[in-house]
């Protein structure tokens, strides 16, 4: 799986949507939003066609996209996030894209509030990558 060989994955998002392995993996719990995450800070990749429950209130969109931010700056690289909020849907439901872009398991979220967090309104600078050659 994806994670076994992070050193293949340095400038390559993740999709799981397109990962038959990894779609797996969320079905059986044994891959998360948090999983993902922590192998974005050790390769330079971004959370992709990540589908939450379409419940999901923005500021915890927001966080998610604040801790990529982070992630990004303490390490100076990129990162993104592709987050599908998918409505009526809930978490173990499976969202069909269709072509290449596959399914997607709809992932659970952190239960924790992130509206004080976010409502702080700070900024997170992007990094600098174009002074380096």
């Amino acid at each position: 799986m994806a994670s076994s060989y992070v050193g293949g994955l340095s400038g390559a998002f993740i999709p799981v949507s397109e990962d038959a392995g990894m779609i797996d993996a969320v079905g059986r719990g044994a891959l998360t939003i948090e999983k993902l995450e922590a192998m974005t800070s050790v390769c330079s990749v971004g959370l992709d066609m990540i589908v939450v429950p379409g419940s999901t209130s923005a500021s915890t969109i927001a966080a998610i996209i604040a801790d990529e931010a982070a992630i990004g700056v303490i390490n100076n690289k990129t990162t993104a996030v592709r987050i599908i909020p998918a409505p009526g849907k809930e978490v173990g439901d499976l969202v069909e894209f269709g072509g290449l872009l596959g399914s997607g398991p709809v992932m659970p979220v952190s239960q924790y509030g992130c509206e004080e967090f976010i409502g702080r309104g700070g900024r997170i600078p992007a990094p600098i990558q174009s002074l380096r050659n």
